[in-house]
């Protein structure tokens, strides 16, 4: 169907007045590109589920393909597990209307006779998967669009073991909402003997679990005074952010009284996204004036955080993804080893596009690494096929995504937040700071530096152009990029490795996807990535060297930043 004639398809459906008027509005300017983009196609699972601006329409997140969504899934769920008492769990975040989609979610849910666990009251999506294993449960859903502007929502669906939905059964369940031929299939009447209601219980028994990963408790003991600065970002972490980092011991948390009430409008910040240095503005301001140590804001569904330290000027610097993920690692690793946890068994997990870094130090320490693609419902499949035979440390992902422990099979910034308050702690156990500490790390495993850049292409057009660029990267890679000869290209579309050296060709062990990767002879790594849930295309860059001591570390920073400054130009993205 054209635009035109799925908008004239809904309006003749059983829909409510108000989004009726907002199609005729739309039909009697035909002309505006907002019917085009609202009808064009539908909203589908990418690797963070179901996503899209608010308003009304079939690429559009409303009360309708919210509800067809559910339907689909409800559908899925019944026939994969037929005769069975089946669970979902529901949350939502801070965001306008989120828990409008949640109370719709649970309303189909419990119409198509599915028990629904529902959270009475914003919670993080970390929690979400927490319950959702806590109950037995066959799947879940939070309601959040993440990190995107606020005029966005989402739509995540969770499997039973508390991970986002993987292939074939995200597939799947969009072919069961194809199946459905119209809105009028969806059945809305809500019934509340299938609903329970969750809420602080929960808290605490998933709060009690982020308790027992701290390592060093005699060193928080010490440092309880250490100076934190938390920001929620006008999101979920308010809810269980200070209350974990005050039950580990820590006795200084101040949380940024302008950004600490749930809002989803996000009126501080242009986007709520802790990789943002504008949204960690305020709180760096507040730290300057108490000489806070450390700094952590989380996205608004508190499963991503960003942080910011004193570096070796003694200015406050946002840390990005990889370095914290690299830190985390490296503290986690090094407390194991020193407590004689490390056997052989253990392990770590991250994406191809997260920093190399994390790969030398596991390797070095005798702990296997993992790769996977992009989305931690990737990395908890690893987790998922090494249950019982292998011993989890922790994982992440450069996009400030990080997982400690197994418990949660997703992102989880209030796990993270902890663990990042008590590794500050050691470090200032230590005499140093969490800066000296990245710079220590540098010495010992090599200096990596990542950048990334994101190039925005929206509508119709805009995903013809990302399209044009992956194709035209595929039929005629470069050469060389910035002097350094390009020796190998991995393309995950294909599933395919070729060694231009030597002209080997070799199959990758990975799902496919639409990746490219090039690799040049001075080591620097080029990543191209069209996102799953936003219309971008993203370019990784990632360079090293050595350095040999920490007095040398500016320099060595100004050679690297050089390089990949050197390396954009030339592939004409500046």
């Amino acid at each position: 169907m054209t635009p035109e004639e799925k908008a004239r398809h809904w309006l003749n459906s059983n829909i409510d007045q108000e989004a009726k008027d907002e199609i005729r509005r739309m039909l009697d300017h035909p002309d505006n590109p907002e019917l085009e983009e609202s009808f064009y196609k539908d909203l589908e699972f990418g690797t963070g589920g179901l996503r899209g601006i608010m308003g009304i329409g079939s690429n559009r997140m409303n009360k309708y393909t919210v509800g067809m969504a559910t339907q689909g899934l409800a559908n899925y769920l019944r026939s994969t597990f037929p005769g069975q008492d089946i669970r979902v769990a529901i949350a939502y975040d801070s965001r306008n209307n989120s828990a409008y989609f949640a109370d719709i979610t649970a309303s189909v849910f419990s119409a198509n006779d599915i028990r629904v666990y529902f959270f009475t009251e914003l919670r993080p999506t970390p929690e979400l998967s927490f319950a959702l294993r806590y109950f037995k449960c066959k799947s879940g859903v939070v309601i959040t669009a993440s990190h995107n502007p606020k005029e966005y929502n989402g739509y995540k669906a969770y499997w039973d073991d508390g991970a986002q939905v993987t292939p074939p059964h995200d597939v799947n369940i969009m072919e069961e909402v194809k199946k459905i031929s119209g809105i009028d299939e969806i059945n809305f009447e809500k019934n509340e003997a299938y609903i329970q209601y969750i809420g602080v219980e929960i808290d605490d028994l998933y709060l009690a679990e982020v308790k027992k990963l701290s390592l060093n408790p005699d060193v928080i003991e010490r440092q309880k005074n250490l100076k934190i600065l938390f920001s929620p970002i006008h999101g979920t972490g308010i809810t269980l952010i200070p209350r974990i980092l005050k039950e580990l011991g820590f006795n200084n948390v101040q949380v940024i009284k302008e950004q600490s009430k749930p809002d989803g409008n996000f009126p501080t910040v242009t986007y709520p996204n802790p990789e943002e240095a504008e949204a960690l503005s305020l709180a760096i301001t507040k730290a300057q004036e108490l000489d806070a140590n450390l700094i952590m804001a989380t996205d608004p569904d508190a499963d991503r955080v960003g942080i910011a330290v004193k570096n070796n000027h003694g200015d406050f610097q946002l840390l990005n993804g990889n370095q914290t993920a690299s830190l985390l690692i490296h503290y986690l690793i090094s407390q194991w080893k020193a407590k004689g946890k490390i056997d052989g068994r253990q392990y770590i997990v991250k994406t191809i596009v997260t920093s190399d870094l994390m790969d030398a130090i596991a390797e070095e320490n005798g702990v296997e690494c993992f790769n996977t693609l992009t989305g931690f419902k990737f990395i908890a499949i690893i987790l998922r096929e090494l249950e019982g035979e292998k011993e989890f440390i922790g994982g992440g992902e450069e996009s400030y995504g990080f997982m400690i422990s197994d418990f949660v099979r997703d992102k989880d910034a209030v796990s993270a937040c902890a663990m990042i308050a008590e590794m500050t702690a050691y470090a200032q156990d230590q005499g140093k700071s969490l800066f000296d500490m990245l710079i220590d790390m540098y010495v010992t495993y090599g200096f990596y530096l990542e950048r990334l850049i994101s190039v925005t292409k929206k509508g119709i057009s805009g995903e013809e152009e990302i399209s044009r660029m992956m194709k035209s990267l595929r039929e005629n890679p470069p050469a060389e990029i910035n002097g350094s000869k390009l020796v190998a290209v991995r393309d995950y579309a294909s599933s395919e490795e070729k060694e231009l050296v030597s002209g080997n060709v070799k199959k990758l062990d990975f799902p496919t996807a639409n990746v490219l990767q090039f690799f040049t002879a001075d080591g620097s790594k080029i990543s191209a990535r069209p996102s799953g849930t936003e219309p971008k295309i993203k370019f990784y860059f990632s360079v090293n060297d050595t350095l040999s001591s920490p007095d040398k570390f500016d320099k060595m920073q100004a050679i690297l930043n050089s390089r990949i400054d050197s390396i954009i130009r030339d592939m004409g993205l500046n």
